[in-house]
């Protein structure tokens, strides 16, 4: 089973968000709980977070995040 994250970001006084960074919140019980899954299966939740995030990212961020890989960011 795939652990939860708790997001909390503080709101302005009008309801929007603030562009403040996100928070995750885990008891020292779920830190300790997720540290006894297989190495396996918690490297399967890393995999499936990187492809989410990586679908989710803007197009100029994928461009970036490809010439770094290649080594010519910089250049």
């Amino acid at each position: 089973m795939r652990p939860m994250l708790f997001i909390s970001r503080k709101l302005c006084e009008n309801g929007r968000m603030k562009n403040s960074p996100l928070i995750y919140y885990r008891t020292k019980e779920e830190i300790a709980a997720y540290r006894k899954k297989p190495v396996k299966l918690k490297m399967q939740w890393l995999e499936a977070q990187m492809e989410f995030f990586y679908k989710a990212m803007p197009q100029k961020a994928k461009k970036i995040r490809e010439k770094i890989e290649k080594g010519l960011l910089g250049k």
